[in-house]
């Protein structure tokens, strides 16, 4: 078995950690004394850099200007996001144009992933549907009138209805691809303009003091070319976003734990820095497995939606096993990285306090770990082993 990454891969990481390497985590005001968002929109500036740098096409193919790359490549970079706490669409836009070429029809495929790997234009997903635990689908009905061909392409248009909250950078985005339902139980990919009838955007904010947006749908018109009906397209979708958002969890974590690290190295008490005492060493090396548990559990889970090799379980069997442990790791990690900050660590002009809140809203959007415990259960009892 051979875990080593492609050079492909590598250089992605790379490349990367150089666009990210001027990046400060307290660019924007701290969300513990503001009051409603950090910010209106996202970092334009790192956008452009990451455009600049083919980081935002890693999915697509070549004949459409990306790099050819592998959920894999992605999970890197955003694992590299997350240590500065990027604000930048990266994973909902990468995660959307990967599906609309995948999956879209030939208007969609030949229109929007290659503007959006260029960075010309924004994606987002509406992926948290009415209550952020229901499954997103059911929170938006779709009925499609007229002619009604293989991926909806041939003819008349759909009619949207529902609301989605916590859309993330929905104020931001040209296009928000939104997860619905039809009458016979089949679930659709509607690609819908921000600025369109039918559409209304509510702010909210995360934990992190980040832009939120709940979208209420009301009788929405979608031209039958802006919606992916192709069977699995959703699921993969779905996918794809929740193994990169284990990424982010991961990387996350591994930027506090070294904070902790250098902070624990240089604090004394008694005359010695608090590192060298047991009680601190010990918390830490249970964190340092933790990242480990959730390093593993994230490249099982992105290698088989990447390779979409078979195996004793279905890959969503490794999806929810990486959110077990992103989901519950990045938690216990951020606590006891606040324990043995002290005090310190809830200042507001040191960033400590900043990651425990992104740390949070990724924990939430993940959802807890019994859930997904349930849900491996479940694929457990419906599939015999051995």
């Amino acid at each position: 078995m051979d875990f080593t990454f492609t050079e492909e891969q590598q250089a992605a990481a790379e490349a990367a950690r150089g666009v990210f390497a001027g990046v400060a985590p307290d660019a924007v005001p701290s969300p513990a004394v503001t009051r409603g968002a950090v910010a209106e929109g996202f970092d334009r500036a790192l956008w452009d850099r990451l455009a600049a740098a083919d980081l935002l096409g890693l999915l697509l193919d070549e004949e459409s200007g990306g790099a050819g790359l592998d959920a894999v490549a992605l999970c890197q970079v955003l694992r590299e996001s997350a240590k500065v706490l990027a604000r930048v669409p990266l994973l909902e836009n990468s995660a959307a144009l990967a599906t609309l070429q995948a999956y879209g029809g030939p208007e969609l495929r030949s229109s929007l992933p290659a503007r959006a790997g260029r960075g010309e234009l924004v994606l987002t997903v509406a992926a948290n549907g009415l209550t952020g635990h229901d499954p997103a689908e059911l929170a938006v009905t779709a009925r499609h009138h007229g002619q009604n061909g293989q991926n909806g392409q041939d003819g008349g248009h759909w009619v949207l209805d529902g609301v989605q909250t916590m859309v993330p950078w929905a104020f931001d985005a040209d296009h928000l691809v939104v997860p619905a339902h039809t009458g016979e139980g089949q679930s659709v990919l509607a690609v819908v303009p921000r600025a369109h009838e039918g559409v209304v955007l509510a702010e909210q904010v995360s934990t992190s003091g980040e832009r939120l947006g709940e979208l209420r749908l009301e009788s929405a018109r979608i031209a039958a070319r802006d919606v992916v009906t192709a069977e699995g397209a959703w699921e993969w979708l779905r996918a794809l976003l929740t193994t990169g958002t284990c990424a982010q969890a991961l990387g996350l974590g591994e930027r506090v734990l070294a904070m902790t690290g250098d902070y624990a190295g240089k604090r004394e008490q008694f005359g010695h820095p608090i590192a060298s005492f047991q009680a601190v060493a010990v918390q830490a090396a249970d964190r340092y497995i933790d990242l480990r548990a959730m390093e593993v559990t994230l490249w099982q889970a992105a290698w088989r939606i990447a390779s979409g090799a078979p195996g004793a379980l279905p890959a969503s069997a490794d999806i929810a096993v990486a959110k077990i442990w992103a989901s519950e790791g990045v938690r216990r990690v951020v606590q006891t990285a606040q324990h043995l900050h002290g005090g310190f660590g809830a200042d507001v002009d040191y960033p400590l306090h900043r990651y425990h809140a992104w740390a949070k809203h990724l924990e939430l959007s993940l959802g807890p770990a019994a859930a997904h415990e349930e849900a491996l259960g479940d694929l457990l009892a419906a599939h015999a082993l051995g």
